[in-house]
């Protein structure tokens, strides 16, 4: 599993890849783009995302079946009332081969928390099984169980250039 994650103009640009067979993986079909709650049931990609030392954050989830969703947060599991369909839609892209699934994300700025210069990122992924088992990926597991809401867990500092 890999995550490599750029700045652009117009917002974050994500290419998580899992290699392996992917034979053995139970990935949804590709369908047309929308938003879908419980996408983290089965096999999803996702970001956690904030601005440098700030308790709010973004959860976004994108299925390989181009759905997604998007959350927001005032703080460590405390959802305020926004919802997927008032942030808008990133562009999800994938690709199967039988060595590696790729999902190609352009996450547009305005879906991501007020402009700031330094963001803090959680990468993060759950793998299902054809057997339904899930793993759990993430840059750091800051507790015994996966949690990807933790703090702690978003790791990943980027800076965006200064003009």
């Amino acid at each position: 599993m890999s995550v490599s994650v750029d700045w652009t103009p117009e917002g974050l640009h994500f290419v998580y890849a899992v290699s392996g067979n992917t034979g053995a993986l139970r990935i949804p079909p590709a369908a047309g783009p929308g938003t879908a709650d419980g996408l983290w049931q089965h096999t999803c990609l996702e970001a956690f995302v904030a601005a440098e030392g700030e308790e709010a954050y973004r959860e976004f989830n994108f299925s390989p079946s181009s759905q997604w969703a998007a959350y927001r947060f005032a703080s460590e599991r405390r959802r305020d009332s926004t919802t997927a369909t008032e942030l808008p839609a990133p562009v999800v892209q994938r690709t199967v081969t039988p060595t590696r699934l790729t999902l190609d994300v352009h996450l547009p700025s305005t879906a991501l928390p007020s402009p700031v210069m330094r963001w803090q990122l959680a990468l993060c992924a759950v793998i299902e099984e054809h057997d339904g088992r899930l793993s759990y990926w993430a840059l750091r597991h800051p507790c015994e169980r996966p949690d990807f809401h933790h703090p702690a867990g978003r790791t990943l500092r980027l800076a965006l250039p200064v003009n």
